[in-house]
C-alpha cells in the first residue's frame, strides 16, 4: 500500500506581522495524518502566533494554510475542523465534567443520544468516567488537564490544536501526562500540534517538530535527526547540552584544539572552525593527543554522573559523561584528557 504523499496541513509561506515586528516570516511546513507534531523555540520565536493562525485567532498577511488541500485561511474558528486547548483549560466553573463535555457537541445542535454516546466514549479513553459529576474545583491539576483534553477530543477534530498544554503542572505530573498525551494522540487516531518552549517535553512526544526562531522555520524533522544532526549553531545548542569548541581544521582533515587533534567525519577544507559534541559523545581516553581538561565539578544523576570542566589553554567548559560507579577515579581539580566520537561530532 502506498503512503499517501498529500499532507494533511500544509502551511504554504505563511508571514504575520505586528506593526515593526514580523512575528512569523515566511514558514512552510507539512505535517501528517495522525501525526504528533511539536512547534519548539525560545520566547518570541513566532510558535505560538503560528498556532493561532492555524486555529484563525489571527489572519496570516501573507501565505496560504490548506487542510486537506482545501485553504482554510479565510475560515473563522468556529468553521474549522481544529480544536484550539488553551493552557489555562478554560473549563465553566459551574460546570460538571459531564457538563463541560456536552457543551460544545450542544452548540453543534447534534441528537441528546449521540452526544451522550460521544462523551461517555471520551470520559472512558480519558479515565475520566469516575469524575463525571465532579465540577472543576474538585479536581486535581492532572484531572483539569484531561477534562480540557477530553472536551477537546469529543468534537472529533481532524487537528488538535495544544498551546503548553502542561506548562502549569509540576515536573513529576508534567513527566507522567506526556505519556499519556501521546497514548491519547495515538488512540484516537488525530493529529496533535503542540506549541512548546520545553526540548525535552518535544523530544519525548513528537514524531517530528520544527524549531523556530525570530519567526522563521530554522529546522524540521524527527526528535533523532535535530538532536543528532543539527542543522546550525542555534539548533545545536537549543536541543539538549552541547559542547562547543574554537580551533581549526588542519591540513590532514582533523580538528585541532589546545594542542589535541580529533578525526571528524564531516569533511571541510582547513581553516577556523567550531566543533559541536554532546556530552554522552566524549570519554576520557590514555591517548596523549586527547584534549587536556580540568575538572571543575562532579555532578551525580543516578545511572551516571556529569564532569564539568575547562580546557588548559581556552578556559572553555566542557561537559561529559562517565558510568556513576567510575566517579572516584575522578576529582576536582584533576586533569584528564578527552577523545570525541568522530561520528556523532558536527563542525561548524
Amino acid at each position: 500500500m502506498t503512503e499517501n504523499p498529500t499532507p494533511l496541513l500544509r502551511i504554504d509561506q505563511v508571514a504575520k506581522s505586528f506593526g515593526r515586528t514580523r512575528a512569523v516570516d515566511g514558514v512552510s511546513l507539512d505535517i501528517r495524518e495522525n501525526e504528533f507534531f511539536a512547534l519548539l523555540g525560545p520566547s518570541g520565536c513566532g510558535k505560538t502566533t503560528l498556532l493561532r493562525m492555524l486555529a484563525g485567532f489571527e489572519t496570516p498577511d501573507a501565505g496560504r494554510i490548506l487542510l486537506s488541500g482545501d485553504d482554510i485561511s479565510p475560515l473563522s474558528p468556529e468553521k474549522r475542523p481544529l480544536n484550539l486547548m488553551f493552557q489555562s483549560y478554560a473549563l465553566f466553573p459551574h460546570m460538571t465534567v459531564r457538563q463541560n463535555l456536552n457543551y460544545g457537541l450542544e452548540m453543534e445542535r447534534l441528537p441528546k443520544a449521540e452526544i451522550r454516546c460521544r462523551v461517555d466514549e471520551t470520559l472512558a479513553s480519558t479515565d475520566l468516567s469516575a469524575f463525571a459529576d465532579r465540577k472543576p474545583d474538585q479536581l486535581s491539576g492532572g484531572q483539569k488537564q484531561r477534562v480540557a483534553l477530553a472536551r477537546a477530543l469529543v468534537k472529533r477534530p481532524k487537528v488538535l490544536l495544544l498551546d503548553e498544554p502542561l506548562g502549569a503542572l509540576d515536573k513529576k505530573l508534567r513527566e507522567k501526562m506526556q505519556l499519556e498525551l501521546k497514548r491519547l494522540q495515538h488512540e484516537a487516531g488525530i493529529t496533535f500540534i503542540i506549541v512548546t518552549h520545553d526540548q525535552e517535553e518535544a523530544l519525548v512526544m513528537a514524531d517530528r517538530m520544527a524549531i523556530l526562531k525570530d519567526g522563521r522555520l530554522l529546522q524540521a524533522g524527527t526528535p533523532e535527526e535535530i538532536y543528532e544532526a543539527p542543522g546550525d549553531r542555534f539548533v545545536a545548542n537549543f536541543i539538549g547540552v552541547m559542547n562547543f569548541l574554537d580551533g581549526e581544521i588542519d591540513g590532514g582533515g582533523a580538528f585541532a584544539v589546545d594542542g589535541s587533534r580529533h578525526p571528524v567525519a564531516m569533511r571541510h577544507g582547513p581553516g577556523k572552525a567550531v566543533l559541536a559534541v554532546r556530552p554522552e559523545h566524549a570519554s576520557v581516553t590514555a591517548r596523549e593527543d586527547g584534549l587536556p581538561v580540568v575538572i571543575s565539578d562532579i555532578a551525580y544523576h543516578g545511572l551516571d554522573r556529569v564532569l564539568h570542566g575547562r580546557t588548559r589553554g581556552s578556559q572553555q567548559p566542557l561537559q561529559f559523561r562517565i558510568p556513576a560507579d567510575e566517579g572516584q577515579k575522578y576529582s576536582v581539580g584533576q586533569e584528564v584528557k578527552l577523545a570525541f566520537n568522530a561520528d556523532k561530532c558536527r563542525i561548524y
